[in-house]
């Protein structure tokens, strides 16, 4: 009989409170009371009779046992209060709430009903007045449409009861404890939900294959891809989780983010918060962590750029530093992860379907997800605009073989298009969490407005600006989310990674020398050597580091001959300045020092090479030879001409050199 009279109740209550006034009680319970209009929101703060009725259910036995004169009246003193004119609220004095509680307290205790702690006496007016006052009963009337009797006030947002959720499970919609948030959303229809998920679908599955090809790229050759570009391979990885989280979103549809329909309970499909859904924590975990992973590695990506451009370190120093990035890159989002976990601020997202933050407490999305986006963007902007200026100085004031100049600009052109595919997305996100975190506010007050009366809650009061979210912003959010991702394919999109595949998918394994970013960047004179150096004075290459694969890069290996006499002939000029490319083009060619001698060995015996007189024309880094043996293999460069010199070695003796066992 109850529930019947509640869906009758329900059908009878057609519209709910623009405006709070005085309405006909029907509530069973206060019928043939001296009044018979009440007022809502009610002193317990039920927004309307249906909520009250429900409340009142446990006190029906005691009422209709008569346990006490007074209880009836207490009651609906709380639970369907008289109505009065605005500004003045009519409670029931101490003195009546006491007097139905001792009477009916044992009778409760029968029953298993506790006295409510907001109907404790202590909580009413100390009086000793029946209820109601005459005073309240002479400015009680019939609902009328006069304005006078409308009262006008802002109750703020009440959760409906479709919208509740279990007191332990700790969620918060609007201000509003033990509440959460239509699903699977609250601003758009069933249609632009069904086009915005396949969107997102279609768009996690292109940044899918291009980071993937990106990953596996770096697996078929490890060794062409180390530092200063190697952040890009783990940032390829970070978004590879990503748009992978994001595909199952799209694949799952509801079932992670939303809580399920509940008839039976009158509870509608609400978002999912906190961490009890395994599932939906795990996508959180799995979606923010790489988030913020894949934006520091980009952050270290500037930081290596930085090394390599102005400072000059080489791969292997920079390399040395490898566990202190990967520390940074992995441990910060991995404590902000925690953090969140901990604070049990995890949300569904029932556009996308994944678990994310900030998507309804604003303050999350500003300190886990705005500061620090912003914080990764200013960092990475200054460091990748300071190796920028350094390498455009060298290469405005250095000359450079045309070789390495093009390389150079190449390899700079490369990191700018790479910096701004990945700046632009990335901003563009921040942009749109910036927007939705100043509107928010506004689009949840007008679905207030519109759904007040289908949920039967207070409707908003005066006002004053009302929007509702664009589509577009959301699928630009979600867009540039993925695309993000994408840029990471640029940088093995080159015909060597074609040779590369096509070898690995034919099973052969193509072994090549130093990339020739990393090569140009080491291989780039300093900045400060060349505002020193003395004029017609060969520059000394150097960087930081020890060399690669057979490519001699520090400065002890590429260390030059330096002319003492500045009265020296021009062929001995020419002759230094040979002998120093030779050996450049030796030691990357990875010629052994046998072959070097048996050429010189074979020149001399033809006689095409004539002897050499000046003592600085054997390199020091690379003969390691007594001083017997070198003072024989000295020659005249003046009657040498310098065009024979090709490697830089000297022609020594064969005799000398099988005397003493040593080669050139």
């Amino acid at each position: 009989l109850i529930l019947q009279w509640l869906v009758n109740l329900k059908t009878d209550t057609k519209k709910s409170h623009s405006e709070f006034s005085c309405e006909p009680i029907r509530l069973r319970m206060c019928q043939d009371l001296p009044y018979n209009t009440t007022f809502m929101p009610n002193l317990l703060n039920h927004y309307d009779q249906q909520t009250a009725a429900l409340a009142m259910e446990p006190f029906h036995p005691m009422v209709n046992l008569v346990c006490s004169a007074d209880l009836r009246m207490f009651l609906c003193a709380l639970y369907a209060p008289v109505c009065t004119n605005y500004g003045r609220m009519s409670m029931p004095c101490q003195s009546l709430c006491q007097r139905a509680k001792d009477e009916c307290h044992k009778l409760m205790e029968i029953f298993g009903v506790a006295w409510p702690d907001d109907m404790e006496c202590s909580r009413f007016p100390d009086c000793d007045e029946p209820y109601p006052r005459q005073e309240d009963l002479q400015t009680s009337s019939e609902p009328t449409d006069d304005s006078s009797m409308t009262v006008q006030r802002d109750y703020g947002f009440w959760c409906p009861r479709e919208l509740k959720v279990d007191p332990d499970l700790g969620y918060t919609f609007m201000g509003r404890k033990d509440c959460s948030a239509p699903c699977p959303s609250m601003f758009f229809n069933q249609q632009e939900l069904t086009f915005t998920r396949y969107f997102i679908g279609v768009v996690s599955i292109v940044c899918l294959s291009a980071t993937l090809f990106t990953f596996l790229t770096f697996l078929i050759d490890v060794t062409r891809f180390r530092y200063p570009e190697r952040p890009i391979i783990f940032y390829a990885v970070c978004y590879v989780m990503v748009s992978l989280v994001f595909f199952l979103g799209f694949l799952l549809e509801d079932r992670i983010a939303c809580n399920a329909v509940s008839p039976a309970q009158f509870r509608a499909s609400t978002i999912t918060q906190g961490s009890h859904n395994k599932a939906c924590t795990l996508f959180f975990m799995v979606l923010y962590f790489f988030t913020m992973a894949g934006s520091v590695w980009w952050v270290i990506l500037t930081i290596t750029w930085f090394l390599a451009a102005v400072p000059k370190w080489g791969s292997e120093a920079i390399e040395k530093k490898a566990l202190l990035f990967h520390a940074v890159a992995w441990g910060l989002p991995g404590a902000l992860t925690v953090t969140l976990l901990a604070l049990n601020k995890i949300e569904g997202d029932g556009i996308s379907g994944v678990c994310f933050i900030g998507l309804y407490d604003i303050d999350t999305l500003r300190w886990f997800v705005l500061a620090p986006l912003c914080l990764n963007v200013a960092v990475g902007v200054s460091l990748l605009l300071v190796g920028i200026v350094a390498l455009n100085r060298v290469r405005m004031e250095i000359p450079l073989e045309k070789e390495n100049q093009t390389k150079l600009v190449k390899f700079m052109i490369r990191m700018g298009v790479f910096s701004v595919l990945y700046l632009v997305p990335l901003l563009t996100v921040i942009g749109c969490y910036m927007y939705e975190h100043t509107y928010r506010s506004i689009w949840e007050t007008t679905w207030m407005e519109e759904n007040c009366r289908r949920y039967h809650i207070p409707c908003p009061y005066k006002v004053e600006q009302t929007g509702r979210p664009l589509m577009v912003l959301f699928l630009i959010k979600y867009l540039m989310m993925l695309v993000v991702g994408i840029p990471s394919v640029f940088w093995v999109g080159s015909k060597k990674t074609c040779f590369e595949w096509a070898s690995f998918l034919h099973g052969r394994r193509r072994k090549d020398g130093v990339n020739e970013s990393r090569q140009v960047l080491q291989e780039q004179p300093d900045f400060a050597q060349s505002l020193l150096r003395e004029p017609n004075t060969p520059i000394i290459r150097k960087s930081r580091g020890t060399s690669t694969q057979g490519t001699s890069t520090h400065a002890s290996s590429t260390h030059l001959a330096v002319v003492d006499d500045l009265d020296e002939s021009k062929a001995s000029s020419v002759h230094s300045k040979a002998s120093y490319h030779g050996s450049l083009r030796r030691s990357r060619d990875d010629r052994s020092d046998t072959m070097a001698y048996r050429g010189t060995e074979e020149r001399s015996f033809h006689g095409s090479m004539p002897r050499l007189d000046h003592p600085l024309s054997t390199h020091s880094s690379l003969h390691q030879i007594d001083d017997h043996s070198r003072h024989s293999s000295q020659r005249d460069v003046s009657e040498a001409p310098p065009t024979l010199i090709t490697h830089g070695t000297t022609a020594s003796d064969s005799r000398v050199a099988e005397n003493d066992g040593t080669s050139a």
